[in-house]
């Protein structure tokens, strides 16, 4: 590929484009809609699109705040919150919460959402949704630049101590179908997203995981 054909730039300097291309191009990604609650007891509720999974034994989801925010104020003082499955049909409801609401008001209630008090954690499940990660906090770091300067933005991991599951996702023999929840999944620009199908899905196994000959 000739350099004429790349579009080249250094992020600190900018990236010359109408749009940043970073969210865009690791995409599109799982949303982190996590609930919280304060030492009050106040619920909180925000949608993250920094978010994955990053360990299996135990399991271990993270999400990243762009800010030190309420949600991470909340976990970092009861160590607990709760990972919610945004789909299609939440989409709507998803996105209303993470308007910037005043102190106090309830972003379930905001949204139209119903709170579940959780098993294991204080902070709550959003009944509509499918899947529940109960998560009690293992790390909340600070990023750093690579000259070592601090960043607003901070890692908040938690285990999954319990999990919720819509029974109606599990096949004949158990199997979680990740289709057909119709998880959605932000993209790029100021309102991307994507859904998944089982049209799109194609299987690999990997080289240590094939039979052995003889």
């Amino acid at each position: 590929m000739s350099s004429s054909s790349v579009h080249y730039y250094e992020p600190r300097h900018g990236h010359g484009l109408p749009h940043d291309p970073f969210n865009a191009i690791i995409g599109p990604r799982p949303i982190g809609w996590i609930a919280s609650v304060n030492l009050q007891g106040q619920r909180n509720l925000a949608p993250y699109s920094f978010f994955n999974g990053f360990n299996y034994h135990p399991p271990i989801i993270g999400f990243c705040s762009v800010g030190w925010k309420d949600s991470v104020a909340n976990i970092t003082a009861t160590g607990e919150f709760v990972w919610n499955l945004a789909t299609r049909e939440l989409a709507d409801a998803m996105n209303t919460s993470s308007a910037s609401l005043p102190a106090g008001q309830d972003e379930f209630s905001f949204a139209g959402l119903t709170p579940i008090q959780g098993t294991r954690v204080a902070a709550h499940r959003v009944a509509e949704s499918p899947v529940n990660f109960e998560c009690k906090l293992t790390q909340c770091v600070r990023l750093l630049d690579a000259q070592g300067g601090l960043i607003d933005s901070w890692l908040v991991l938690g285990e999954v101590v319990a999990v919720h599951i819509d029974k109606k996702l599990l096949d004949e023999k158990g199997v979680y179908q990740t289709a057909a929840a119709h998880p959605i999944l932000r993209a790029g620009g100021p309102s991307a997203y994507y859904g998944i199908s089982d049209e799109q899905r194609f299987d690999k196994i990997r080289p240590d995981d094939r039979p052995k000959d003889g």
